[in-house]
């Protein structure tokens, strides 16, 4: 073969891994919504459709071990580490379906169940999985996975009695809460109802569908969240029709905080807050003028203290 042509096929082949490593770039930095997480099963669990994913999944898993094992590019390292870990976040999803599912239907938990659903070839990855579904139970529906006896591979699910917000707010709602506060942060410190009606339609929550965990979500979000403070719902200015907005109500202000929520947002990902940029600096202000308006009123006190150690004139 001619040895120009034969620099044109090294040219082409060298191209081609390019594209190859940019494309595992881009898949290593996709966002995780975790959207799917919320969402409640409307029947049982779907065991059959986790089998059926198995070859696929099966050859995803040899694709991730034979880029490790040829040692390529770093990036590609990461692109596998990446899908990796959003395979395992689509089976702790599987498992929250599950557990609401039992959950529902009041049944024990078993353990054998919850393998038939991730699949055997998930069967050492178990231990993770669960424990991200068990998170995710605590995170968005007040529920804690326990062990019905040590070792006895049944489980059940209790709710959580926390008073991380007002000892006289449920935290299931808060469950509700915590994400839509989070989507009015990300979107400028305010949004409108029919976007958030969008964003809570991904987390399968539906206007005029009672939900497993939260009731009747329209009443929940627009009265008894408002009126409770955490929320406030007000017309948009000068919108005709009228349309309505959502932003963080005072009692929110004051009981949690920008970074809680941005953190809330980044367990919710798998990530960490810094993620989230200027969101993130924003949060950072607002921890430091939290700060100093905590700490001006022990100033005062203390100059107040120091001031009547000594006379004053008459």
């Amino acid at each position: 073969m001619p040895r120009g042509h034969k620099s044109k096929l090294r040219a082409q082949e060298k191209r081609r891994q390019n594209r190859a490593e940019k494309q595992g770039d881009k898949s290593a930095q996709a966002p995780s919504t975790g959207a799917g997480t919320l969402q409640a099963p409307q029947g049982a669990p779907a065991t059959t459709s986790a089998a059926a994913g198995a070859s696929g999944e099966r050859s995803a898993v040899k694709a991730e071990g034979q880029v490790q094992q040829s040692k390529k590019s770093p990036q590609a390292s990461t692109s596998a580490e990446s899908s990796g870990k959003r395979l395992l976040s689509k089976k702790a999803t599987m498992l929250v379906e599950y557990l609401l599912y039992q959950y529902k239907r009041n049944q024990p938990i078993k353990k054998r169940d919850m393998l038939k659903i991730i699949h055997k070839w998930f069967r050492k990855d178990f231990p993770e999985i669960l424990k991200k579904a068990s998170e995710r139970m605590d995170l968005f529906f007040g529920l804690e996975l326990k062990e019905v006896e040590p070792n006895g591979n049944t489980y059940t699910l209790v709710i959580i009695e926390d008073e991380s917000l007002s000892s006289g707010f449920s935290f299931p709602n808060k469950g509700i809460l915590m994400p839509v506060l989070g989507f009015i942060l990300l979107n400028g410190n305010r949004v409108s109802e029919a976007d958030t009606w969008v964003f809570l339609n991904t987390l399968g929550i539906f206007d005029g569908k009672s939900h497993l965990i939260f009731g009747e979500p329209r009443k929940l979000i627009t009265q008894e969240l408002v009126q409770g403070k955490y929320l406030v719902y007000q017309p948009v200015p000068n919108s005709h029709p009228p349309r309505y907005e959502f932003l963080w109500g005072p009692r929110a202000h004051a009981e949690t905080s920008k970074m809680k929520v941005l953190e809330f947002w980044a367990e919710l990902n798998d990530t960490v807050p810094t993620t989230f940029g200027l969101h993130y600096e924003e949060a950072l202000k607002d921890e430091e003028e939290r700060a100093r308006a905590e700490a001006a009123p022990t100033a005062a006190t203390s100059l107040e203290a120091t001031s009547s150690c000594y006379p004053q004139p008459e």
